[in-house]
């Protein structure tokens, strides 16, 4: 018990605590087969590098879910793992190559991937030392990476599976192209945000030499690959000329004026070009109309051979050459300086440029349709807070073809194979037997494909006989951010309905984006982001805990605030502080925590038992329903305001007098308190809470596995509830007359209680020892009939008015002669203002806003006077 501080360190604290847990086992599930199962799969972080504020926001939530799971008996897995981030991971390997003068083309696939790995165990090492820092209680005999033997097995058959079932096919579609990185990406890897650009507009002749259409484009470049112009069906204007042929400035070749239903007539000229390999809308219409497909790019965003004296160019620098050449060859109408949505890679922060290409795909409605149907039934997926569930069926609603394919070398290769004489397609589990005539595609498939297979293939699936799988999946719950639903949770849903039959978890616990303190979004470009790393070691894991589930409500965001990370500290300091005086207050030979006899409780007791177990109600309901913000509202009301400012200073009046009896009672019910206090807390607070309940009798070898707390019918106590709120509001009020007096607590005052109510009487009466030892009163009047003195500070509570004449706590003469000086500064600060305002000079020319603060403060002034002066009249007349 000797070995507590007199402040509370959080690195002392914490320093080696989390390998003594991993060291006893205490992380695994518990192998109770009698126990309800209950299991989280934590949300793969990228091997791409450190942990930020989101992924802590994530796992704090978590492991405060499997803590408090574990603590009332449930057999928990919380199963660690990370996401091979394929994209993002080839991204920052060949950054690091570049360095190094390195070529990934030039050092070849195997060498190159070699290096990735190399790359993911040093991260990997990073991540799981930043887990253990946050106290997060993983089982890591079962962890799991997206790229590991069991999880590619069941990559290969999903995609078999599918292919098989005519849901995956290989096409030529119009996607999303990063040039930088140069792969395929989804609709939802591409970021649309405003970029400057321009409305082009030019003259494209017809090729009769009876004039010309202009033609209104942002993408000049990409004409080279227009293959007709297309109007509005039913367009009077352009009636005449459908059928005719124009000149593709600079190109000179002809193209064919259409009619198709994709023009809106009111949009610009209501002539737009088709460019059927470089843009989604257009290639539907080149189908439509058996058009050319013609590709004027390279996979590196420079033009090709298509683009005549262009190729070789950037596309941005193409623009700029090509413009200066239609303006001289007088092809060029005008610019339009715009601003527009244009989309831009998530991982490279390049413009994508939409382009023909030949790619994998997973057909979606099937899937989708399957999720929808779903969520009309008792087995959905339930989203905390409700209303994103909207967003997931809403995307379902209108949801396109996934592209899956992706032109890297880091993830899972794609299992499909090309005959090299017959030009085949074998898609299997294993490679063709007759190997040399077969090769494989080159792809890997998206990073999302795998890792919407998570909460089951880390499991053991496919193997359905898996013990974890049985016994674990459908996992309970799942916590992530509000701005990935898109990308994975619905991918979860509709992979896990598809191939398990069942939906991946129970519930989505949706938080928000942490800001910094001005509400900004957190980001490198304005250094603003806060390093998880750093404020643990300030403030400690436990704090930052505590802050992170207390912020806000499922589904808003919230701003990280030193000041509130100070708060933290000071919350748990506060702890720190109490659970020492509780512990340096037992005798030596003092017995673990064990239930109170309710028979021998006074009010105080009974006061906080009833609110301990209202506590324990509200925070066990509000933790099953992840209202965290609340839960934290709750403990924090109890602990700092009812146990620590009250309960114990009461229980100081018996730890400090004679009766020894009643110091044991008192001593094992702080005891007691205090052990629920800390069980309470340890969800989210592991930390701290090991450290002080192992500091004081116990039983068991860790807080962890100690039994979380419930209600006790014997605590419900509502009449002691109202009692005790009366007398603490009459001690309150007392106190408040004493600071506003400057009455030290060692002055004793008469007081004056008039009641309205013998029950109120009876409390005070009842409790005669608090009241002494509270209010230090020289004379205590309590009665129904009581007069009110001519000069008294009054304050009036529920059920009560209370008095403390002044002629008890103040020299009439003295105070009367401060309140002179008082009078004669007001005086000459109200006569200061007058002046002031009625300079002509000073009205005439100063500022409006000026005038008006001058008025407001000549106002301030005769009020205090006002009260300076009544004040001097009141003590005048008690002499």
């Amino acid at each position: 018990m000797a070995d507590l501080a007199p402040k509370y360190n959080p690195n002392e604290v914490e320093k080696g605590r989390y390998q003594e847990w991993l060291d006893e086992d205490l992380f695994k599930p518990s192998g109770d087969k009698k126990a309800h199962p209950y299991s989280i799969v934590i949300p793969p972080p990228n091997v791409t590098g450190k942990l930020h504020l989101g992924h802590a926001w994530d796992t704090a939530i978590q492991d405060t879910l499997i803590r408090f799971k574990r603590m009332q008996g449930y057999d928990t897995l919380y199963l660690p793992g990370m996401d091979h981030a394929g994209i993002a991971t080839q991204a920052k390997v060949e950054a690091k190559l570049r360095t190094q003068g390195k070529d990934r083309h030039e050092m070849g696939r195997e060498a190159f991937v070699k290096q990735v790995w190399d790359w993911k165990d040093e991260y990997a090492s990073i991540i799981k030392s930043q887990w253990a820092k946050m106290g997060l209680s993983l089982d890591y005999s079962r962890e799991r990476f997206t790229l590991d033997k069991g999880l590619s097995k069941a990559v290969r058959k999903v995609f078999v599976q599918l292919y098989n079932e005519g849901l995956i096919y290989r096409g030529e579609y119009i996607i999303n192209w990063d040039p930088k990185l140069e792969t395929a990406l989804s609709d939802i890897e591409v970021i649309h945000k405003d970029d400057k650009g321009a409305f082009y507009h030019i003259k494209y002749p017809f090729a009769d030499g009876s004039g010309f259409v202009e033609i209104a484009t942002t993408r000049p470049e990409t004409m080279f690959g227009d293959t007709a112009v297309a109007v509005a069906p039913g367009d009077e204007r352009y009636k005449d000329i459908v059928g005719k042929e124009l000149v593709l400035p600079l190109v000179g070749r002809h193209i064919p004026i259409i009619e198709d239903q994709h023009v809106d007539p009111e949009f610009g000229t209501g002539l737009v070009k088709i460019t059927p390999a470089h843009d989604p809308n257009d290639f539907q219409v080149g189908n439509r109309h058996n058009l050319e497909r013609i590709n004027v790019m390279n996979d590196n965003g420079t033009m090709n051979e298509e683009a005549g004296k262009y190729a070789g160019m950037d596309r941005f620098e193409a623009r700029e050459a090509l413009v200066k050449d239609l303006k001289e060859e007088g092809f060029l109408i005008k610019v339009e300086p715009i601003v527009h949505s244009v989309g831009h890679s998530e991982r490279s922060g390049v413009q994508v440029e939409p382009r023909l290409s030949k790619q994998w795909f997973v057909k979606m409605k099937p899937l989708a349709e399957k999720v929808l149907e779903n969520q009309k039934t008792d087995d959905k997926v339930n989203f905390v807070p409700e209303r994103f569930e909207h967003t997931l069926e809403q995307w379902m609603s209108d949801v396109h073809d996934w592209v899956i394919s992706r032109q890297l070398w880091w993830g899972h290769r794609i299992p499909a194979w090309y005959n090299k004489k017959t030009g085949e397609t074998y898609v299997g589990l294993e490679a063709p037997k007759d190997s040399e005539n077969w090769e494989q595609d080159p792809d890997v498939l998206d990073t999302w494909f795998s890792s919407g297979l998570w909460p089951f293939s880390t499991l053991g699936w496919p193997d359905e006989n898996s013990e974890d799988f049985k016994r674990y999946f459908p996992t309970n719950t799942l916590v992530t951010g509000y701005d990935i639903i898109f990308f994975w949770v619905s991918r979860m849903i509709f992979q896990s309905l598809h191939f398990t039959g069942k939906r991946p978890f129970d519930d989505v616990v949706l938080h928000g984006l942490i800001r910094d303190p001005q509400g900004r979004k957190m980001s490198k470009s304005l250094g603003n982001g806060v390093d998880p790393m750093d404020v643990v070691d300030e403030y400690g894991a436990d704090a930052l805990r505590w802050f992170l589930l207390n912020g806000t409500a499922p589904g808003q965001d919230t701003r990280y605030d030193p000041k509130k990370m100070g708060a933290a500290w000071n919350f748990i300091n506060k702890i720190w502080n109490a659970s020492r005086f509780v512990i340096m207050n037992l005798p030596e030979d003092a017995k673990p925590a064990h239930m109170p006899d309710t028979s021998k409780f006074d009010l105080a007791d009974s006061w906080i038992f009833d609110r301990l177990n209202h506590t324990v109600s509200e925070v066990t309901r509000l933790f099953d329903e992840y209202q965290f913000g609340e839960a934290g509202r709750e403990l924090y009301n109890f602990i700092w305001n009812d146990f620590c400012d009250w309960y114990i200073e009461i229980s100081k009046v018996a730890l400090n007098g004679d009766d020894e009896e009643l110091k044991t009672r008192k001593q094992e019910n702080l005891i007691w308190i205090l052990d629920q206090i800390l069980r309470l807390l340890h969800p989210i607070m592991p930390f701290v809470t090991e450290k002080l309940w192992l500091s004081m009798p116990h039983d068991g070898k860790s807080i962890m596995v100690a039994k979380y707390p419930e209600t006790h019918k014997e605590f419900e106590n509502k009449e002691a509830d109202s009692q005790m709120a009366f007398l603490i509001e009459v001690i309150k009020a007392v106190r408040n007359i004493r600071m506003e007096v400057n009455a030290p607590m060692s002055s004793p005052i008469d007081i004056m209680i008039q009641i309205d109510d013998d029950n109120n009487k009876a409390v005070l009466d009842n409790n005669a020892e608090y009241v002494e030892n509270f209010l230090h009163p020289k004379v205590l009047s309590v009665a129904a009939d009581i007069e009110a003195p001519k000069l008294a500070k009054t304050a009036v509570i529920p059920g009560a008015q209370i008095f403390v004449p002044l002629t008890e706590l103040v020299n009439v003469d003295e105070e009367l002669a401060k309140m002179e000086k008082e009078e004669k500064r007001l005086e000459a600060e109200v006569e200061r203002a007058e002046k002031k305002l009625s300079n002509q000079g000073f009205v005439a020319h100063a500022p409006e806003a000026v005038i008006n603060k001058e008025k407001e403060k000549k106002a301030d002034y005769e009020s205090q006077l006002a009260g300076v002066r009544e004040r001097m009249k009141e003590l005048k007349e008690s002499k």
